[in-house]
């Protein structure tokens, strides 16, 4: 499956969970990954590393298993600004992990 550009939507809300978890530190990058996953539904690595400003979104996954939460990965292929079609990890908290 092959996902098509993000609408302005969900870009606005990711832009806005980014600007209410500032720093680049990781407190500040699990809070943005979390909030995103419980609000949303979903993060794909894309998502992560270009709107949120995760720098390594796995990382980031690994803590919030860490301190608990059960996180699924599947997978999708996306096409980024230039054209290239990348396979990329969709997260999603686990039925009944909110």
């Amino acid at each position: 499956m092959t996902a098509g550009p993000i609408d302005d939507a969900r870009l606005q809300a990711l832009y806005a969970i980014r600007d209410r978890h500032q720093g680049d530190s990781t407190a500040p990058q699990k809070a943005r990954l979390l909030e995103t996953l419980q609000t949303l539904g979903h993060c794909t690595t894309f998502e992560a590393s270009r709107y949120l400003d995760i720098y390594d979104p796995r990382a980031r996954k690994l803590n919030l298993v860490k301190a608990g939460f059960e996180i699924t990965t599947t997978w999708r292929t996306v096409e980024t600004e230039s054209g290239e079609l990348h396979r990329v990890g969709v997260y999603s908290l686990a039925r009944g992990a909110q």
